[in-house]
């Protein structure tokens, strides 16, 4: 789960979950780590549609979350708009979380007590505009419960920033009407809608600064 999507964490965890949202968030360093997680990258014919993916640790709240967007240009968009001139994208949104199994654990552990883990699925749209994308949820329902609680809610994710083309980077802030208030998420393209996909040489990332908060300790 994103910095304050996730209320998914069990009874015992929503207590704990209250208190840490007001730490500090993680610092700009952490993008690195994200990165270092992603599968290689996938060079497609279109500049956005396919499969992206981010890998992020937060420690507030012991959370592992996988997003996996799919996007596609709407019905009838065109390929080469006018400059400036947005296109609406369709797709689909896949959050993937594990709650309390502390940093190592950056594959889903097996159940144990304590341990929440689970994946929503949510409809979404969005819209790119030159390099400048926006791609978020409009419907939410759980997929599956592995461990933890069956019902809970959840606030629907929007993702936003810059292209990256030459190394397939979506370099995104999250915001979703709870605990995630500009939340670095870093994605890479990691497959095409085209059958094949070359293999695309892998170029050094800049450094992607996430925007100032302000406030205490921010």
């Amino acid at each position: 789960m994103s910095r304050g999507s996730r209320r998914a964490a069990s009874v015992a965890l929503v207590g704990v979950g209250a208190a840490l949202v007001l730490l500090p968030s993680l610092a700009p360093a952490t993008i690195e780590e994200q990165r270092t997680r992603l599968p290689p990258p996938a060079s497609c014919q279109d500049p956005i549609e396919g499969i992206w993916m981010s890998h992020k640790y937060e420690a507030p709240g012991d959370e592992w979350m996988i997003f996996t967007l799919e996007i596609h240009r709407a019905p009838g968009a065109p390929v080469n708009p006018p400059p400036g001139v947005p296109t609406p994208l369709v797709g689909h949104i896949q959050a993937h979380a594990w709650l309390g199994a502390g940093p190592q654990a950056s594959a889903p552990p097996a159940c144990t007590a304590g341990l929440a883990h689970w994946t929503v699925e949510m409809t979404a749209e969005g819209n790119v505009t030159g390099p400048r994308v926006a791609f978020w949820g409009t419907r939410w329902a759980v997929g599956n419960v592995f461990c933890g609680p069956r019902y809970f809610g959840y606030n629907l994710d929007h993702f936003s920033g810059l292209l990256e083309p030459g190394i397939q980077e979506f370099q995104s802030v999250n915001n979703d009407g709870g605990r995630a208030v500009n939340d670095p998420t870093v994605f890479r393209r990691v497959r095409c809608f085209e059958s094949v996909s070359p293999p695309h040489p892998y170029v050094a990332p800049p450094t992607f600064q996430p925007p100032r908060r302000a406030g205490c300790g921010r």
